[in-house]
């Protein structure tokens, strides 16, 4: 396993000196956003695609580092009931798709998407209860939008040989281990996870045991690192479907955070175990989100809790088990 970053904290520098930056505090692999809400600050499609030089002077600069890319990161919503957003967002995926393909990067990440209610909708629609029972509808609605448009990406990522990492996420269709099980079951094998542990752990689902569900299914693509602290004091108040703004610190029920700042160095080097017992081995991506400090010190932090948590070599022969 390698200690990766999302590199959207440091957009605002170029892809060179983030990489070196990253390179001298022990990065070993970089998840690069090419659209959507993560932005493409160090690769664009637009600029990207089908340019071989620029993909070389990409592909280059990471070398050069002794980095890899362990996914590219297009996050939007392609189920949107807006036509245009949709197709929009579909279309940047698409590409994104191809272009990890002409990089020889295995994996991209993104959401599941989220439709309205019904064909007439305007706007998406979180249904998380199945009553009164025009919501269980709706979500019926949903889902059959969503097999319908995976089940097409799923053959268009084999086309490519490359795997969808898919965030389960509030406010998107799928947003637990047992919604993405569902998805990848109706649809296809290269449609997995891309395992975030900050959106489980508010909704009190254990972790560990979400890695091995979806592991035992060879269902988990990618890791991203980010840690999630619940405020009990609020969420005893108003629970932890929490509307407050993330800006709005004191009084959220919880709080993303940085590695080590919501769950302790032991539980992360469980996690890490466990990754290891169900075979994943790729790579530990931080992606900062910690409202409470700076990017490069929530990344460094992260770095140096994870750098103890990982293993650096393959598992030895079992000789007092013989």
């Amino acid at each position: 396993m390698k200690v990766g970053v999302l590199t959207a904290p440091l957009d605002d520098q170029p892809l060179d000196e983030a990489l070196e930056y990253l390179a001298g505090i022990g990065v070993e692999a970089v998840e690069l956003g090419c659209g959507g809400f993560t932005g493409d600050g160090h690769l664009s499609t637009d600029t990207h695609l089908d340019d071989e030089d620029a993909r070389v002077e990409v592909l280059e600069a990471v070398e050069k580092y002794d980095m890899e890319i362990s996914a590219l990161a297009t996050h939007n919503n392609p189920l949107h009931p807006d036509d245009e957003r949709a197709a929009e967002d579909d279309q940047q995926l698409r590409d994104a798709i191809e272009l990890a393909g002409q990089l020889g990067v295995d994996a991209i990440t993104c959401f599941s998407g989220l439709p309205g209610g019904s064909p007439n909708d305007e706007t998406p629609n979180w249904i998380t209860a199945p009553w009164p029972s025009e919501h269980l509808e709706a979500l019926e609605y949903q889902w059959d939008v969503a097999i319908d448009y995976w089940s097409e990406i799923n053959d268009l990522a084999d086309e490519h040989d490359v795997d969808i990492g898919i965030e389960m996420h509030p406010n998107m269709l799928v947003y637990e281990p047992q919604g993405m099980l569902k998805l990848r079951e109706e649809t296809g094998e290269r449609i997995g996870a891309n395992f975030d542990p900050s959106h489980l752990y508010w909704q009190g689902i254990d972790v560990t045991e979400a890695i091995r569900l979806l592991g035992e299914e060879d269902a988990i693509h990618h890791f991203h690192a980010k840690d999630t602290k619940v405020y009990d004091a609020n969420a005893r108040e108003k629970g932890v479907l929490d509307t407050a703004p993330y800006t709005d610190e004191p009084d959220r029920s919880w709080l993303f955070r940085s590695i080590g700042y919501g769950h302790d160095e032991s539980h992360w080097k469980d996690v890490v175990s466990t990754l290891r017992m169900v075979d994943y081995d790729g790579a530990l991506s931080i992606e900062h989100e910690d409202s409470l400090t700076s990017g490069r010190e929530g990344l460094e932090k992260a770095v140096d809790v994870l750098s103890r948590a990982v293993f650096e070599t393959s598992p030895g022969e079992a000789y007092w088990a013989e």
